[in-house]
């Protein structure tokens, strides 16, 4: 009996060893995913918001991310506690904003050592008490706590050097829509018409160092690109195939701004013409509507309805180095009432009437009090019926564009038409024209300059989420 008691002091430490242990790395391991999955969720709300438009507008940023019942730390805080850790929810959960240098704050708008809207990152931090024991409490431990930390980044390329001082961080978004666009913004100066020189519309992106060229979130920023609505739509001859080039504006390129029935029913400005992008054989994910396109690329309407994977569109290489390049198709010509980009984006965002803004697909709402951030309201035909009327963070109606330098292009119809891609809107589309055009309106830029040398950094938007050591 003797033998057996001091036999059993072993035998429990060790059952505390392997049980208790190995509880606390599990909630530990749990606690971590926990923590990944808040911080993400609340960088992707701070994506989203346009937020890093203007890396300075502290008003914008305090709605966002200024306290605890903002978007993003509530966003962070039900995720969190969405997850058991070790049998419960997490005991406390912390969320905090920094800009790569100094503690984390509670407020994204003020205390930071420098400006937030460039590569903004979001810590969460994660606490669970009271963990449960069982063979060591023969030692008298009747409780543990476990913690876990984690840091997303929020990788708007524009400018990035302003806090590394080092080379402008390049991105290469998957499933862009292959709608080439010049660098031109058609509603910056209001009335200007294509780029460069008097008169002439400013550019979306810096080509020196792919800064914002208006940085700023309307209506607070009246100059400001986020938020700004145009119409998008194709610089080719209606029902020509294929894209005509004797449509074309000065240097046989699109251009913002063209005036009205200038090369058709197009409808006036704000408007900005684009060029179908080349949609090469690839696998695509696609609805069941619109398998194949009518226009000359059968591949082109399956990229706009559905997600082209495999184009890489590198941004700031310029086109005489790039492999793959990036190409302009013309033998497609996308426009029209029944063209292909009509046909998919209907598809895609689940409009039913064109010219409609309330024919089944979501809405974005840019006005109220306050008017910012902007707020996505599920259609009646989203594709989730759970949602439907409802407020969501995601909408197959956000789409990403390339925006290229046409001040190197020229567009001959000889081709290959190669561009460098010097940076990405990012715009919500509004709702299908009955002439085939497009309404947008713009929820974030990012600009990658014309030389990007180093390493890409690749995702789904072009103002991409991840993972980050905590600084």
């Amino acid at each position: 009996m003797v033998l057996v008691a001091i036999a059993m002091v072993a035998i429990i430490g060790m059952a505390a060893l392997s049980i208790d242990v190995i509880t606390l790395y599990l909630a530990r391991e749990q606690a971590q995913r926990s923590a990944d999955e808040a911080a993400l969720a609340a960088a992707r709300v701070i994506s989203l918001s346009g937020a890093t438009g203007d890396p300075n507008d502290t008003l914008s940023w305090q709605v966002i991310c200024g306290t605890s019942t903002s978007p993003a730390t509530q966003t962070a805080t039900a995720v969190a506690t969405q997850s058991e850790v070790g049998g419960a929810v997490a005991t406390t959960v912390s969320v905090g904003y920094s800009v790569g240098t100094g503690a984390p704050q509670p407020d994204c708008s003020g205390l930071l050592p420098g400006p937030f809207g460039v590569n903004p990152l979001v810590t969460v931090t994660i606490t669970r008490a009271s963990l449960p024991t069982f063979f060591s409490r023969i030692w008298g431990n009747t409780g543990n706590s476990v913690s876990a930390s984690a840091t997303a980044e929020v990788l708007n390329p524009s400018a990035s050097d302003i806090v590394t001082n080092a080379s402008v961080i390049p991105v290469q978004p998957s499933c862009v829509k292959p709608w080439m666009v010049p660098n031109q913004n058609p509603d910056q100066p209001s009335g200007c018409v294509g780029g460069t020189g008097s008169g002439k519309c400013n550019s979306f992106v810096t080509l020196t160092d792919g800064t914002i060229s208006n940085q700023g979130i309307q209506p607070g920023t009246a100059s400001g690109v986020i938020g700004e609505t145009f119409t998008l739509f194709a610089d080719c001859t209606p029902g020509v195939s294929p894209c005509g080039l004797v449509t074309f504006n000065t240097n046989n390129q699109p251009q913002a701004n063209v005036a009205t029935n200038t090369i058709g029913p197009n409808p006036g400005p704000p408007n900005l013409e684009y060029l179908a992008g080349l949609a090469p054989p690839s696998s695509v994910a696609v609805p069941s509507c619109g398998a194949s396109g009518s226009g000359g690329n059968a591949d082109y309407l399956p990229a706009v309805a559905g997600c082209d994977q495999s184009t890489i569109y590198q941004c700031g290489v310029q086109s005489s180095v790039a492999s793959p390049p990036n190409s302009i198709d013309l033998s497609e010509n996308p426009g029209g009432s029944s063209g292909d980009t009509a046909t998919g984006v209907a598809c895609l965002i689940n409009q039913a009437t064109e010219g409609s803004a309330n024919s089944g697909q979501d809405w974005l709402i840019t006005t109220g009090t306050p008017p910012y951030p902007y707020q996505i309201l599920a259609g009646p035909a989203n594709a989730n019926v759970a949602v439907r009327g409802d407020y969501i963070t995601s909408s197959n109606s956000i789409m990403s564009l390339p925006i290229y330098d046409a001040t190197a292009t020229t567009i001959t119809s000889a081709g290959p038409n190669n561009v460098t891609i010097v940076g990405f809107l990012q715009v919500f589309v509004n709702y299908v024209n009955p002439d085939g055009s497009l309404n947008v309106t713009v929820m974030n830029v990012a600009g990658c300059g014309n030389n990007a040398t180093s390493r890409a950094v690749t995702g789904s938007s072009p103002v991409p989420i991840r993972l980050v050591t905590p600084p």
